[in-house]
Protein backbone atom coordinates (compact mmCIF):
# COMPACT_ATOMS: atom_id res chain seq x y z
CA UNK A 1 0.00 0.00 0.00
CA UNK A 2 1.25 3.46 -0.81
CA UNK A 3 1.39 6.38 1.58
CA UNK A 4 -1.92 7.84 2.53
CA UNK A 5 -3.09 11.36 1.63
CA UNK A 6 -1.55 14.28 3.50
CA UNK A 7 -3.14 15.20 6.75
CA UNK A 8 -5.81 17.87 6.63
CA UNK A 9 -4.36 21.34 7.01
CA UNK A 10 -0.80 20.21 6.33
CA UNK A 11 1.20 22.71 4.24
CA UNK A 12 2.22 21.32 0.84
CA UNK A 13 5.94 20.96 0.34
CA UNK A 14 7.35 23.63 -1.98
CA UNK A 15 8.40 22.63 -5.45
CA UNK A 16 12.17 22.30 -5.98
CA UNK A 17 13.89 25.22 -7.67
CA UNK A 18 14.40 25.02 -11.39
CA UNK A 19 17.90 25.08 -12.86
CA UNK A 20 17.40 28.67 -14.03
CA UNK A 21 16.33 29.74 -10.53
CA UNK A 22 19.32 28.00 -8.94
CA UNK A 23 21.75 29.64 -11.35
CA UNK A 24 20.07 33.01 -10.86
CA UNK A 25 20.63 32.73 -7.14
CA UNK A 26 24.22 31.52 -7.54
CA UNK A 27 25.30 34.63 -9.50
CA UNK A 28 23.95 36.98 -6.82
CA UNK A 29 27.30 37.11 -5.02
CA UNK A 30 29.43 37.39 -8.15
CA UNK A 31 29.96 41.16 -7.78
CA UNK A 32 31.14 40.71 -4.18
CA UNK A 33 33.54 37.95 -5.20
CA UNK A 34 35.04 40.05 -7.98
CA UNK A 35 35.57 43.04 -5.68
CA UNK A 36 36.98 40.92 -2.82
CA UNK A 37 39.55 39.34 -5.12
CA UNK A 38 40.73 42.72 -6.36
CA UNK A 39 40.63 44.25 -2.86
CA UNK A 40 42.91 41.71 -1.18
CA UNK A 41 45.27 41.16 -4.10
CA UNK A 42 45.81 44.65 -5.47
CA UNK A 43 44.82 47.33 -2.93
CA UNK A 44 48.20 47.63 -1.18
CA UNK A 45 50.04 47.30 -4.47
CA UNK A 46 47.95 50.04 -6.10
CA UNK A 47 48.18 52.51 -3.22
CA UNK A 48 51.90 52.01 -2.53
CA UNK A 49 53.44 51.17 -5.92
CA UNK A 50 51.14 53.00 -8.33
CA UNK A 51 49.87 55.95 -6.30
CA UNK A 52 53.15 56.21 -4.31
CA UNK A 53 51.48 56.54 -0.90
CA UNK A 54 53.44 55.53 2.18
CA UNK A 55 53.32 51.96 3.42
CA UNK A 56 51.60 53.06 6.62
CA UNK A 57 49.00 55.07 4.73
CA UNK A 58 48.17 52.13 2.48
CA UNK A 59 47.95 49.79 5.48
CA UNK A 60 45.71 52.24 7.33
CA UNK A 61 43.18 52.25 4.49
CA UNK A 62 43.10 48.46 4.37
CA UNK A 63 42.67 48.36 8.15
CA UNK A 64 39.79 50.84 7.87
CA UNK A 65 38.10 48.60 5.33
CA UNK A 66 38.51 45.43 7.40
CA UNK A 67 37.20 47.07 10.59
CA UNK A 68 34.25 48.58 8.71
CA UNK A 69 33.44 45.17 7.23
CA UNK A 70 33.71 43.46 10.61
CA UNK A 71 31.37 46.01 12.23
CA UNK A 72 28.87 46.16 9.37
CA UNK A 73 28.38 42.40 9.08
CA UNK A 74 26.55 41.84 12.41
CA UNK A 75 24.78 45.21 12.24
CA UNK A 76 23.42 44.54 8.77
CA UNK A 77 22.33 41.05 9.82
CA UNK A 78 20.47 42.47 12.83
CA UNK A 79 18.75 45.19 10.82
CA UNK A 80 17.86 42.77 8.02
CA UNK A 81 16.08 40.52 10.53
CA UNK A 82 14.22 43.50 11.98
CA UNK A 83 13.10 44.58 8.50
CA UNK A 84 11.80 41.11 7.57
CA UNK A 85 8.22 42.41 7.44
CA UNK A 86 9.10 45.35 5.17
CA UNK A 87 9.21 45.27 1.37
CA UNK A 88 7.08 42.12 1.45
CA UNK A 89 6.15 42.46 -2.20
CA UNK A 90 9.71 42.62 -3.51
CA UNK A 91 11.31 40.71 -0.67
CA UNK A 92 13.22 42.21 2.30
CA UNK A 93 16.40 40.28 1.60
CA UNK A 94 16.40 41.16 -2.07
CA UNK A 95 15.86 44.79 -1.06
CA UNK A 96 18.96 44.68 1.17
CA UNK A 97 20.85 42.98 -1.64
CA UNK A 98 19.87 45.79 -4.01
CA UNK A 99 20.98 48.45 -1.53
CA UNK A 100 24.32 46.72 -1.10
CA UNK A 101 24.83 46.31 -4.84
CA UNK A 102 24.21 50.01 -5.47
CA UNK A 103 26.69 50.97 -2.72
CA UNK A 104 29.38 48.68 -4.13
CA UNK A 105 28.90 49.81 -7.73
CA UNK A 106 29.00 53.50 -6.84
CA UNK A 107 31.99 53.36 -4.47
CA UNK A 108 34.41 50.65 -5.61
CA UNK A 109 35.74 52.36 -8.79
CA UNK A 110 36.73 55.43 -6.77
CA UNK A 111 39.01 53.30 -4.57
CA UNK A 112 41.12 52.29 -7.58
CA UNK A 113 41.06 55.70 -9.29
CA UNK A 114 43.17 58.82 -8.65
CA UNK A 115 42.00 61.25 -6.01
CA UNK A 116 39.75 63.82 -7.66
CA UNK A 117 41.04 67.33 -7.13
CA UNK A 118 44.38 66.18 -5.75
CA UNK A 119 47.64 67.46 -7.19
CA UNK A 120 51.34 67.06 -6.62
CA UNK A 121 51.18 69.44 -3.66
CA UNK A 122 48.28 67.67 -1.95
CA UNK A 123 49.40 66.17 1.39
CA UNK A 124 49.03 62.44 1.78
CA UNK A 125 46.64 62.67 4.73
CA UNK A 126 44.18 64.62 2.59
CA UNK A 127 44.27 61.98 -0.15
CA UNK A 128 43.78 59.20 2.40
CA UNK A 129 40.88 61.11 3.90
CA UNK A 130 39.38 61.26 0.41
CA UNK A 131 39.45 57.47 0.02
CA UNK A 132 38.06 56.75 3.51
CA UNK A 133 34.33 57.35 2.87
CA UNK A 134 34.39 55.33 -0.35
CA UNK A 135 35.97 52.40 1.50
CA UNK A 136 33.37 52.53 4.29
CA UNK A 137 30.48 52.70 1.79
CA UNK A 138 31.97 49.84 -0.19
CA UNK A 139 32.35 47.65 2.91
CA UNK A 140 28.80 48.43 4.04
CA UNK A 141 27.49 47.47 0.60
CA UNK A 142 29.64 44.34 0.53
CA UNK A 143 28.31 43.21 3.93
CA UNK A 144 24.70 43.98 2.93
CA UNK A 145 25.01 41.90 -0.22
CA UNK A 146 26.73 39.01 1.56
CA UNK A 147 24.30 38.75 4.48
CA UNK A 148 21.15 39.10 2.36
CA UNK A 149 22.39 36.58 -0.20
CA UNK A 150 23.25 33.96 2.44
CA UNK A 151 19.98 34.46 4.33
CA UNK A 152 18.00 33.78 1.15
CA UNK A 153 18.98 30.10 1.12
CA UNK A 154 16.42 28.95 3.75
CA UNK A 155 13.80 31.11 2.04
CA UNK A 156 14.32 29.44 -1.34
CA UNK A 157 14.79 25.80 -0.36
CA UNK A 158 13.88 23.63 2.62
CA UNK A 159 15.83 20.38 2.63
CA UNK A 160 19.54 20.10 3.35
CA UNK A 161 20.38 18.60 -0.05
CA UNK A 162 19.09 21.68 -1.90
CA UNK A 163 20.86 23.99 0.55
CA UNK A 164 24.17 22.23 -0.08
CA UNK A 165 23.57 22.42 -3.84
CA UNK A 166 22.94 26.18 -3.75
CA UNK A 167 26.05 26.68 -1.63
CA UNK A 168 28.12 24.63 -4.09
CA UNK A 169 26.86 26.66 -7.04
CA UNK A 170 27.63 29.85 -5.14
CA UNK A 171 31.20 28.69 -4.54
CA UNK A 172 31.58 27.71 -8.20
CA UNK A 173 30.93 31.31 -9.22
CA UNK A 174 33.42 32.46 -6.57
CA UNK A 175 36.04 30.45 -8.44
CA UNK A 176 34.95 31.98 -11.74
CA UNK A 177 35.15 35.47 -10.21
CA UNK A 178 38.76 35.05 -9.07
CA UNK A 179 39.79 33.62 -12.43
CA UNK A 180 38.04 36.54 -14.13
CA UNK A 181 39.90 39.17 -12.06
CA UNK A 182 43.35 37.65 -12.57
CA UNK A 183 42.72 36.94 -16.25
CA UNK A 184 41.48 40.49 -16.87
CA UNK A 185 44.45 41.94 -14.97
CA UNK A 186 46.88 39.95 -17.11
CA UNK A 187 45.10 41.02 -20.30
CA UNK A 188 45.10 44.72 -19.37
CA UNK A 189 48.78 44.64 -18.40
CA UNK A 190 49.63 42.78 -21.60
CA UNK A 191 47.69 45.22 -23.77
CA UNK A 192 49.33 48.17 -22.07
CA UNK A 193 52.80 46.71 -22.65
CA UNK A 194 52.16 45.88 -26.31
CA UNK A 195 50.75 49.33 -27.04
CA UNK A 196 53.84 51.17 -25.77
CA UNK A 197 56.63 51.29 -28.36
CA UNK A 198 59.71 51.97 -26.26
CA UNK A 199 63.48 51.65 -26.82
CA UNK A 200 65.09 48.41 -25.75
CA UNK A 201 66.84 50.01 -22.79
CA UNK A 202 63.47 51.15 -21.39
CA UNK A 203 61.80 47.75 -21.53
CA UNK A 204 62.86 46.79 -18.01
CA UNK A 205 61.54 50.11 -16.68
CA UNK A 206 58.17 49.67 -18.38
CA UNK A 207 57.88 46.20 -16.85
CA UNK A 208 57.81 47.72 -13.35
CA UNK A 209 54.71 49.16 -11.74
CA UNK A 210 54.37 52.92 -11.50
CA UNK A 211 52.15 55.90 -12.17
CA UNK A 212 51.72 54.83 -15.78
CA UNK A 213 49.64 51.87 -14.56
CA UNK A 214 46.82 53.96 -13.10
CA UNK A 215 44.59 53.31 -16.16
CA UNK A 216 45.11 49.56 -15.77
CA UNK A 217 43.68 49.43 -12.24
CA UNK A 218 41.00 52.00 -13.01
CA UNK A 219 39.81 50.02 -16.02
CA UNK A 220 39.99 46.77 -14.07
CA UNK A 221 37.77 48.20 -11.33
CA UNK A 222 35.29 49.49 -13.91
CA UNK A 223 35.27 46.09 -15.60
CA UNK A 224 34.70 44.39 -12.24
CA UNK A 225 31.68 46.51 -11.30
CA UNK A 226 30.29 46.42 -14.84
CA UNK A 227 30.36 42.64 -15.12
CA UNK A 228 29.25 42.22 -11.51
CA UNK A 229 26.31 44.59 -11.97
CA UNK A 230 25.08 42.55 -14.95
CA UNK A 231 25.13 39.36 -12.90
CA UNK A 232 23.41 41.13 -9.99
CA UNK A 233 20.66 42.19 -12.40
CA UNK A 234 20.26 38.57 -13.49
CA UNK A 235 19.97 37.61 -9.83
CA UNK A 236 17.18 40.11 -9.18
CA UNK A 237 15.31 39.16 -12.34
CA UNK A 238 15.55 35.41 -11.85
CA UNK A 239 15.26 35.02 -8.06
CA UNK A 240 11.90 35.18 -6.36
CA UNK A 241 11.92 35.48 -2.61
CA UNK A 242 9.20 33.14 -1.44
CA UNK A 243 7.20 34.04 1.64
CA UNK A 244 6.44 30.87 3.49
CA UNK A 245 4.15 30.48 6.50
CA UNK A 246 5.72 32.12 9.50
CA UNK A 247 8.25 30.00 11.32
CA UNK A 248 10.63 30.92 14.06
CA UNK A 249 13.49 32.91 12.56
CA UNK A 250 16.93 31.41 13.19
CA UNK A 251 18.58 33.25 16.03
CA UNK A 252 21.88 33.23 17.79
CA UNK A 253 21.08 29.91 19.48
CA UNK A 254 19.61 28.12 16.45
CA UNK A 255 21.79 25.38 14.86
CA UNK A 256 22.35 25.52 11.11
CA UNK A 257 21.36 21.84 10.76
CA UNK A 258 18.60 20.36 12.87
CA UNK A 259 19.99 17.86 15.39
CA UNK A 260 18.83 14.29 15.29
CA UNK A 261 17.58 14.48 18.87
CA UNK A 262 16.29 17.45 20.78
CA UNK A 263 18.97 18.98 22.96
CA UNK A 264 19.22 22.16 24.99
CA UNK A 265 20.44 24.96 22.74
CA UNK A 266 23.22 27.39 23.58
CA UNK A 267 22.74 31.11 24.00
CA UNK A 268 25.50 33.57 23.16
CA UNK A 269 26.44 33.97 26.83
CA UNK A 270 26.84 30.20 27.11
CA UNK A 271 29.26 30.16 24.17
CA UNK A 272 31.52 32.61 25.97
CA UNK A 273 31.97 30.00 28.74
CA UNK A 274 32.86 27.19 26.34
CA UNK A 275 36.60 26.51 25.86
CA UNK A 276 35.82 25.01 22.45
CA UNK A 277 34.52 28.41 21.30
CA UNK A 278 37.98 29.95 21.74
CA UNK A 279 39.79 26.91 20.35
CA UNK A 280 37.83 26.91 17.12
CA UNK A 281 37.88 30.70 16.95
CA UNK A 282 41.67 30.83 17.11
CA UNK A 283 41.98 28.05 14.54
CA UNK A 284 39.61 29.81 12.14
CA UNK A 285 41.28 33.18 12.60
CA UNK A 286 44.82 31.86 12.06
CA UNK A 287 43.93 29.84 8.97
CA UNK A 288 42.13 32.82 7.46
CA UNK A 289 45.15 35.00 8.26
CA UNK A 290 47.42 32.65 6.30
CA UNK A 291 45.17 32.88 3.24
CA UNK A 292 44.56 36.64 3.40
CA UNK A 293 48.12 37.69 4.19
CA UNK A 294 49.51 35.45 1.44
CA UNK A 295 47.06 36.94 -1.03
CA UNK A 296 47.73 40.50 0.13
CA UNK A 297 51.54 40.37 0.06
CA UNK A 298 52.15 38.03 -2.86
CA UNK A 299 52.03 40.87 -5.41
CA UNK A 300 54.40 42.98 -3.31
CA UNK A 301 56.78 40.04 -2.94
CA UNK A 302 56.79 39.37 -6.69
CA UNK A 303 57.39 43.04 -7.49
CA UNK A 304 60.01 44.10 -4.94
CA UNK A 305 61.71 40.91 -3.73
CA UNK A 306 61.83 38.85 -6.93
CA UNK A 307 61.82 41.85 -9.33
CA UNK A 308 59.54 40.01 -11.75
CA UNK A 309 57.76 41.83 -14.57
CA UNK A 310 54.38 43.20 -13.57
CA UNK A 311 52.41 40.64 -15.60
CA UNK A 312 53.30 38.09 -12.91
CA UNK A 313 51.09 39.87 -10.38
CA UNK A 314 48.23 38.33 -12.34
CA UNK A 315 49.60 34.93 -13.39
CA UNK A 316 51.10 33.80 -10.06
CA UNK A 317 47.94 34.55 -7.98
CA UNK A 318 45.91 32.75 -10.65
CA UNK A 319 48.09 29.64 -10.35
CA UNK A 320 47.91 29.79 -6.54
CA UNK A 321 44.14 30.09 -6.56
CA UNK A 322 43.63 27.24 -9.01
CA UNK A 323 45.94 25.03 -6.92
CA UNK A 324 43.95 25.81 -3.79
CA UNK A 325 40.68 25.17 -5.62
CA UNK A 326 41.71 21.74 -6.84
CA UNK A 327 43.12 20.78 -3.45
CA UNK A 328 39.78 21.67 -1.84
CA UNK A 329 38.31 18.53 -3.40
CA UNK A 330 40.38 16.55 -0.91
CA UNK A 331 38.33 18.04 1.92
CA UNK A 332 35.25 15.94 1.07
CA UNK A 333 36.75 12.63 2.23
CA UNK A 334 38.38 14.42 5.16
CA UNK A 335 35.00 15.77 6.28
CA UNK A 336 33.57 12.26 6.09
CA UNK A 337 36.31 11.04 8.43
CA UNK A 338 36.34 13.80 11.03
CA UNK A 339 32.82 15.16 10.62
CA UNK A 340 31.64 18.74 10.29
CA UNK A 341 29.67 20.54 13.05
CA UNK A 342 28.16 24.01 12.57
CA UNK A 343 26.33 25.96 15.16
CA UNK A 344 24.61 29.25 15.80
CA UNK A 345 24.85 32.55 13.96
CA UNK A 346 26.57 34.12 16.97
CA UNK A 347 29.51 31.76 16.50
CA UNK A 348 29.81 32.57 12.80
CA UNK A 349 29.48 36.30 13.38
CA UNK A 350 32.07 36.33 16.16
CA UNK A 351 34.61 34.37 14.17
CA UNK A 352 34.02 36.43 11.05
CA UNK A 353 34.52 39.65 13.02
CA UNK A 354 37.77 38.39 14.59
CA UNK A 355 39.04 37.23 11.19
CA UNK A 356 38.47 40.58 9.48
CA UNK A 357 39.81 42.74 12.29
CA UNK A 358 42.85 40.50 12.85
CA UNK A 359 43.68 40.64 9.16
CA UNK A 360 43.53 44.44 9.15
CA UNK A 361 45.65 44.74 12.29
CA UNK A 362 48.23 42.28 10.94
CA UNK A 363 48.58 44.23 7.69
CA UNK A 364 48.88 47.51 9.60
CA UNK A 365 51.58 46.04 11.83
CA UNK A 366 53.58 44.78 8.85
CA UNK A 367 53.24 48.08 7.02
CA UNK A 368 54.41 49.97 10.11
CA UNK A 369 57.64 47.94 10.06
CA UNK A 370 58.41 48.84 6.44
CA UNK A 371 62.08 49.87 6.29
CA UNK A 372 61.66 52.53 3.58
CA UNK A 373 59.30 55.18 4.96
CA UNK A 374 60.39 57.92 2.54
CA UNK A 375 60.51 55.97 -0.73
CA UNK A 376 58.71 53.15 -2.53
CA UNK A 377 61.41 50.56 -2.06
CA UNK A 378 64.97 50.77 -0.84
CA UNK A 379 67.57 48.02 -0.62
CA UNK A 380 66.12 46.79 2.69
CA UNK A 381 62.60 46.22 1.35
CA UNK A 382 63.86 43.41 -0.90
CA UNK A 383 64.33 41.16 2.11
CA UNK A 384 61.43 42.78 4.00
CA UNK A 385 58.70 41.31 1.80
CA UNK A 386 60.58 38.01 1.68
CA UNK A 387 60.45 37.73 5.46
CA UNK A 388 56.89 39.01 5.53
CA UNK A 389 55.89 36.07 3.36
CA UNK A 390 58.04 33.54 5.20
CA UNK A 391 58.15 34.58 8.85
CA UNK A 392 54.69 36.11 9.27
CA UNK A 393 52.64 33.53 7.39
CA UNK A 394 54.90 30.77 8.73
CA UNK A 395 54.49 31.99 12.29
CA UNK A 396 50.73 32.17 11.88
CA UNK A 397 50.86 28.67 10.41
CA UNK A 398 52.64 27.41 13.55
CA UNK A 399 49.95 29.05 15.68
CA UNK A 400 47.25 27.35 13.58
CA UNK A 401 48.99 24.00 14.04
CA UNK A 402 49.08 24.51 17.82
CA UNK A 403 45.37 25.34 17.82
CA UNK A 404 44.69 22.17 15.86
CA UNK A 405 46.77 20.13 18.31
CA UNK A 406 44.73 21.57 21.17
CA UNK A 407 41.58 20.26 19.49
CA UNK A 408 43.17 16.83 19.19
CA UNK A 409 44.26 16.81 22.82
CA UNK A 410 41.04 18.35 24.16
CA UNK A 411 38.25 17.46 21.69
CA UNK A 412 35.21 19.67 21.30
CA UNK A 413 32.70 18.74 23.97
CA UNK A 414 29.92 21.23 24.55
CA UNK A 415 28.26 21.26 27.93
CA UNK A 416 24.48 21.01 28.12
CA UNK A 417 22.94 24.23 29.31
CA UNK A 418 19.43 24.25 30.73
CA UNK A 419 17.59 27.47 29.99
CA UNK A 420 15.23 27.02 32.93
CA UNK A 421 17.27 25.45 35.70
CA UNK A 422 15.24 24.09 38.55
CA UNK A 423 16.44 23.70 42.11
Amino acid sequence: MGPGPPAAGAAPSPRPLSLVARLSYAVGHFLNDLCASMWFTYLLLYLHSVRAYSSRGAGLLLLLGQVADGLCTPLVGYEADRAASCCARYGPRKAWHLVGTVCVVLSFPFIFSPCLGCGAATPEWAALLYYGPFIVIFQFGWASTQISHLSLIPELVTNDHEKVELTALRYAFTVVANITVYGAAWLLLHLQGSSRAEPAQDISISDQLGGQDVPVFRNLSLLVVGVGAVFSLLFHLGTRERRRPHVEEPGEHTPLLAPATAQPLLLWKHWLREPAFYQVGMLYMTTRLIVNLSQTYMAMYLTYSLHLPKKFIATIPLVMYLSGFFSSFLMKPVNKCIGRNNSGAFVYGSMSFSDKVANGLAVMAIQSLHPCPSELCCRACVSFYHWAMVAVTGGVGVAAALCLCSLLLWPIRLRRWDRDPRP
